[in-house]
Formats: structure tokens, C-alpha cells, sequence
């Protein structure tokens, strides 16, 4: 645990003395409050569940934001260690190819909670223009973690894999854009179709933001970010074999 926690402490200090996390966690806040102001202005003139209807729908847009921003927190994890050539420093280190992994996952989950909980003050408003079912509050948050979870190991994956910054930061949003729409294709295709569904980040993620907790998409997120960081494990350990 302790070689975890210096992984994540060394990964935290890289993205606060550069600009990104302090540029991510900007445009991410003014984003989402720019849409938060446009949904109490527009429901503004209704009564009951004005709060709710409000939180539902930037729980929403929150994913959408962070398919584009977290392949940006990613994309420098592994792939700059790749292109300076510290990887190998990194691999031959007194700590195992799982810690490194956990770390980096852990630095960048640390740095997505920072953005959250800059939203946090969304709520305290949106009372103000209707009552606010906790529920709604409560799943939204847990939803956006988790499917920010699910963002942040496949991007960390794709890092891992890519010795380009960019290559990887593409490449991530270019999966997760297409896990995002794939649903889509269910009622065209049949069983193929439904399975399609299932494999869709959208279908595992809207529920969240009606307040409704599904134990199927809970595993659903788990078990994606558990793959993907067992990939990630694999592509490191097989980085000593090239």
C-alpha cells in the first residue's frame, strides 16, 4: 500500500505543477455551470421537482464532459514514461507492475473527485428553485464516479500502449465515444443488437441520473475498470519482453 500511495503522491505532484489539472478542472466547472445555468433558466418557470429535473440532467452532461476531458488526464500516464524512456526505470524499480498501475489509476481517480466536488455547490443552488429528491442527488454522484472510473482505466490502458501523448488521448476517446453509442444499434441488429446494449456505457449509466441504483450496472462499471486495469498490468509486463 505505502509503494501505492508514493506512486499516486509522485503522479499528483506531476499534474499540479503543470497546467493540466488546474486547466481540466476550470473548463470542466465553467462547462458544467455554464449548462447548469441554462437548465435553472429555461425550468425555471416550473413548480414541483424543479431541483431534481435540474441535477438529473447535469449528471448527464457531467458524462458527456468527461468523455472528452479524461482521455486528456490519461493520456500522459504511461506514454510519457514511453517517450522519455523512465519506463524503464519505472519496470525495473523496487515496486511490482500491479502497484504502478494502481497508483496511476488512483492519482487520476484522486484528480477526477477534485472535479467533482467542485460541483458540489450545483445542488445548494438548484434547492433554491425547487425541492431536490437526495436520492437523485445521491445516484447521480455515484453514477458519474463510476463511470468516470470506467473513463480513467481505459484511458490509462490506452496510455500504457501508446508512446504518443496524443495518439493515446485520441484513441481513448475514440473507444469510449464509441461504447457510448453503440446502444443505439440494439433495436436494429437482433441478439447481436442486445448485446450491443449491454456492452454500451450510455445504457449502464442513464438509470443513475433518474436515482435509480441498478446492482447490474454497479458490476457492469466494476468489472470494465477491473479489465481494463488486469490490461494495463499485462501490457507493463510484457513491456520487459520487447
Amino acid at each position: 500500500m505505502r509503494n501505492i500511495l508514493a506512486v499516486c503522491t509522485k503522479e499528483l505532484y506531476t499534474y499540479f505543477v503543470s497546467p493540466i489539472a488546474y486547466f481540466v478542472c476550470f473548463v470542466f466547472t465553467a462547462i458544467s455551470g455554464f449548462l447548469f445555468s441554462i437548465m435553472l433558466i429555461t425550468t425555471s418557470g416550473q413548480q414541483a421537482g424543479t431541483g431534481t429535473q435540474v441535477m438529473g440532467t447535469i449528471f448527464g452532461n457531467m458524462a458527456i464532459i468527461l468523455l472528452f476531458f479524461i482521455p486528456v488526464l490519461t493520456m500522459k500516464l504511461f506514454a510519457e514514461e514511453r517517450k522519455s524512456g523512465t519506463i524503464e526505470l519505472l519496470l525495473t524499480s523496487p515496486i511490482t507492475d500491479g502497484q504502478v498501475v494502481l497508483g496511476k489509476f488512483l492519482a487520476s481517480w484522486t484528480l477526477l473527485l477534485i472535479m467533482l466536488a467542485l460541483t458540489l455547490f450545483f445542488p445548494l443552488l438548484a434547492r433554491r428553485f425547487g425541492p431536490l429528491d437526495g436520492g437523485v442527488l445521491l445516484s447521480g454522484y455515484f453514477g458519474v464516479i463510476l463511470i468516470g472510473s470506467s473513463f480513467l482505466a481505459l484511458g490509462l490502458l490506452m496510455s500504457s500502449m501508446c508512446k504518443n501523448q496524443l495518439v493515446a488521448a485520441l484513441t481513448s476517446f475514440g473507444i469510449l465515444i464509441t461504447l457510448w453509442v453503440i446502444g443505439s444499434l440494439s433495436s436494429q441488429y437482433g441478439a447481436v443488437g442486445e448485446f450491443l446494449s449491454y456492452l454500451s456505457l450510455l445504457e449502464h449509466y442513464d438509470d443513475f441520473t433518474r436515482g435509480v441504483i441498478l446492482l447490474k450496472d454497479v458490476i457492469y462499471h466494476l468489472s470494465f475498470t477491473g479489465v481494463c486495469l488486469f490490461a494495463t498490468f499485462k501490457s507493463l509486463e510484457s513491456s520487459k519482453w520487447r
